[in-house]
């Protein structure tokens, strides 16, 4: 049973709500933060419209302060920004959702101010931010608003993102434009293309610096942005809309080459049922992606292309050399998901035979460990031993620990593997798992029957004396 001095719910509400409310004033006194929750509590308590001022009047604080926050206020100071962004959502949206519209909208709006006068490294403000972006999506959907209004307003929050605050925002708020505000919007993008100032002569130019690729012109800077800008607004606007012709004429032929890009494209295509232009899209950029480099969706949209085109032989030989070159997991299910019955235990009996040959070791273990295999993966410890690599703790360490019940002579060999790397090369922070390490090697070998030509228990740990005898720290640990 609780002592009745434990901090729990029970023992507080034993103390009566005046001396709790006595105690908050007082931890209140000294927490600027606590003085601002209990505030919106008591607002709270009267209306979302109190609530909802509350909340303006603090945003409006933080607005105007020009202060500094430093690294030891800034949790503080991110524990109240999300303390405004929930209050919102917990007060005032059941009861005015288009006053927590407007309020999240202000929150997202104070980013300059707030990341010019702090240093957000560790992300915190982001976060925040990111969350508050996602609430206004939630809350705009929810709400009505005049297409126009809202989307000069949403142009004018794209074009003042210097801070990131606004990425992605278009699609989150496209629901709430609906059609007739996108177009608008698009609109709007295109006229910003249409005034955008031109590149001059070279030699009207001012040189501002110089790159491996030449001189750069002040001009450049003015002018790349805003095209950038429209790029990137025009292609979520085609997107929100359905419009793949649309999405498509966003990218030059250059960028069509990209992997990336045309793997993109393609998807769009396929969701348009127009397979035979997803491929057309796909074989544009295979050069480049033949050429190297990583472009995982290239790959996989390519698949999705010719299994809609019925190609599904192809489409399978395409996931089986991809397992074989990678070892990918993801591939290789899909590959034996639509084999004919029987057929699939053949396809991965000859899978994992390719694992165990594989040239890298640890992505061979860790393959066998997460399919699962555990009895291919012992095979393949005791088999090829001399590569584990006792520096790969975050994969010995469970590995080991997967199999130890029914194969304790690998684990004990994974474990052997980490204690050597960690000794050998004087790894001192790690002396402490090291010594677990030998405990359940000492464990361990109660239950293998032989050894084999490894050093049993106690002749390993003699020759670990031998080698390593005066490393006090792992002795002691």
């Amino acid at each position: 049973m609780a002592s009745e001095k434990t901090l729990n719910v029970k023992n507080l509400a034993a103390l009566g709500a005046e001396r709790l409310a006595e105690l908050l004033l007082e931890l209140a006194q000294g927490d600027a933060v606590m003085k601002h929750q209990l505030r919106l509590e008591l607002a709270s308590r009267v209306s979302g419209g109190d609530a909802a001022a509350e909340i303006r009047k603090r945003l409006a604080s933080i607005a105007k302060s020009r202060s500094f926050v430093d690294w030891q206020k800034m949790a503080a100071f991110g524990r109240d920004l999300d303390m405004q962004r929930t209050a919102i959502m917990s007060y005032v949206l059941p009861t005015q959702p288009s006053e927590a519209f407007d309020l999240l909208w202000r929150m997202l709006e104070l980013a300059p101010s707030v990341y010019e006068r702090c240093d957000d490294s560790n992300g915190m403000i982001g976060g925040v931010m990111e969350l508050a972006r996602e609430d206004l999506g939630t809350v705009a959907a929810q709400t009505q608003h005049d297409p126009a209004r809202l989307a000069a307003r949403v142009f004018d929050s794209v074009c003042a993102n210097d801070y990131g605050q606004f990425d992605g925002f278009i699609a989150l708020m496209a629901k709430a434009l609906g059609q007739d505000g996108l177009l608008i919007l698009k609109a709007k993008f295109e006229a910003l293309a249409a005034s955008s100032p031109r590149k001059s002569a070279a030699d009207e130019r001012r040189v501002i610096g110089i790159s491996t690729r030449g001189p750069i012109y002040q001009q450049d800077y003015e002018t790349q942005r805003p095209a950038r800008l429209v790029q990137s607004a025009l292609t979520q606007i085609a997107d929100a809309l359905g419009d793949v012709d649309g999405y498509v004429a966003r990218f030059s032929e250059e960028e069509c080459a990209n992997p990336a890009t045309a793997a993109s494209i393609a998807e769009r295509l396929l969701t348009a049922d127009r397979p035979d232009e997803a491929m057309a899209a796909l074989k544009r950029a295979e050069a480049k992606f033949q050429a190297g480099g990583y472009w995982p969706d290239w790959q996989r949209v390519r698949i999705d292309a010719l299994d809609a085109l019925g190609l599904v032989g192809d489409a399978q030989s395409a996931r089986w050399d991809i397992f074989e070159q990678a070892l990918n997991a993801e591939y290789l299910r899909a590959f034996i998901k639509r084999l004919p019955d029987f057929d699939d235990v053949e396809a991965e009996t000859r899978a994992l035979a390719h694992v165990a040959q594989y040239p890298r070791f640890g992505q061979a273990l860790s393959f066998l460990i997460d399919w699962p295999a555990h009895d291919r993966a012992a095979d393949l410890v005791l088999a090829r031993h001399d590569e584990l690599d006792g520096n790969h703790y975050w994969l010995l360490t469970p590995g080991a620990e997967t199999l130890e019940q029914r194969h304790p002579l690998a684990a004990t060999l994974m474990l052997r593997a980490m204690i050597d790397y960690s000794l050998g090369a004087g790894k001192y922070k790690r002396y402490g798992h090291t010594a677990r390490h030998l405990q359940t090697c000492e464990y361990l070998a109660r239950r293998i029957e032989s050894f084999g030509h490894h050093l049993d228990h106690e002749a390993y740990v003699a020759d670990l004396r031998l080698r390593h005898g005066r490393k006090s720290g792992f002795w002691n640990a």
